[in-house]
């Protein structure tokens, strides 16, 4: 197959981008700069610069670019560059998608967020949106700028993504020195759910989305079974084979950590229905198995 990705000079870009060529795909990287070789494609999203051609000759579009969501909580620059990094590249990608005479799929990044806080009730992708967070509004408009190509007949998957969880990148990356240095501690009460995904499954999951030509729609990425946040402390506290009693107070948080609070706090109970009906297998399907994956 022939597939073209936005952000493949990301973390989770580079991998995805690595192992499609491992398994016989092309894949042409969407860059800002002097394309290096045959592989790149210049685009500018803010300009409207898209090489059309190439889109239409793609059998999928992938979009995983977007401002990093670690940042200053309290910036509005940030909040901003945040939204419009994510709206701007999904609409460009699927207007150009929907101009073209044979629409490739789009596969279209998006998170977890989208849902907002429910508590302990379980969430799947028929779960409507609760709340008003700043993510869960990036969320919304992110999905909304991809509506050219489902209005033309694309298929679009919406891929509704937790925190990926590998030990060479954010949040472990971070999590991982801070329980070493013995300052694990779990977030207010720690009861909220708070979904995750190995990497090994996020790459998977992406890849059989891409090669399913027959599924569509929104899927979450997150393993089949959502711990809550103590027990993910607790876990990743015996996987470093350290002690975690602390906790963080929820108004401290919410000092601390401004638009972001609402994320390290509120309860996703979510669940990948979408893609167990799709007929992906998971590898890793709780929080121990997760960690596993992450840390070896």
């Amino acid at each position: 197959m022939r597939v073209v990705i936005a952000g493949a000079s990301g973390f989770l870009g580079t991998h995805l981008s690595d192992h499609l060529r491992v398994h016989g795909h092309e894949v042409t990287a969407l860059v800002r700069s002097e394309p290096a070789s045959a592989h790149q494609s210049r685009w500018d999203p803010a300009e409207g610069v898209i090489d059309k051609e190439l889109v239409g000759r793609a059998h999928a579009v992938v979009n995983l670019a977007g401002a990093p969501i670690a940042g200053n909580p309290h910036s509005r620059k940030w909040a901003g560059e945040v939204l419009d990094s994510r709206v701007s590249t999904t609409r460009l990608l699927a207007e150009t998608i929907a101009a073209s005479e044979r629409p490739a799929a789009f596969i279209a990044g998006n998170g977890i967020a989208w849902y907002g806080d429910h508590g302990t009730s379980a969430v799947t992708e028929d779960t409507p949106s609760a709340g008003d967070t700043f993510l869960t509004r990036v969320s919304h408009a992110w999905s909304a700028a991809a509506d050219a190509a489902r209005d033309a007949g694309a298929r679009v998957c919406e891929l509704r993504t937790a925190p990926v969880m590998d030990r060479t990148s954010p949040p472990l990356k971070q999590l991982r020195l801070l329980f070493q240095a013995g300052g694990g501690a779990r977030l207010g009460s720690g009861e909220q759910f708070m979904p995750m995904i190995s990497l090994r499954d996020w790459i998977g999951a992406v890849s059989y989305l891409i090669e399913s030509r027959d599924v569509s729609g929104a899927f979450n990425l997150c393993c089949p079974r959502t711990p809550t946040n103590a027990e993910f402390t607790r876990a990743l506290a015996a996987a470093l084979h350290r002690k975690a009693f602390l906790a963080v107070p929820a108004p401290l948080m919410r000092r601390a950590a401004g638009d972001l609070a609402p994320e390290l706090l509120g309860s996703v109970n979510a669940r990948p229905a979408a893609l167990e009906r799709a007929g992906y297998d998971f590898e890793d399907e709780d929080v121990r198995e997760v960690l596993a994956a992450a840390l070896s």
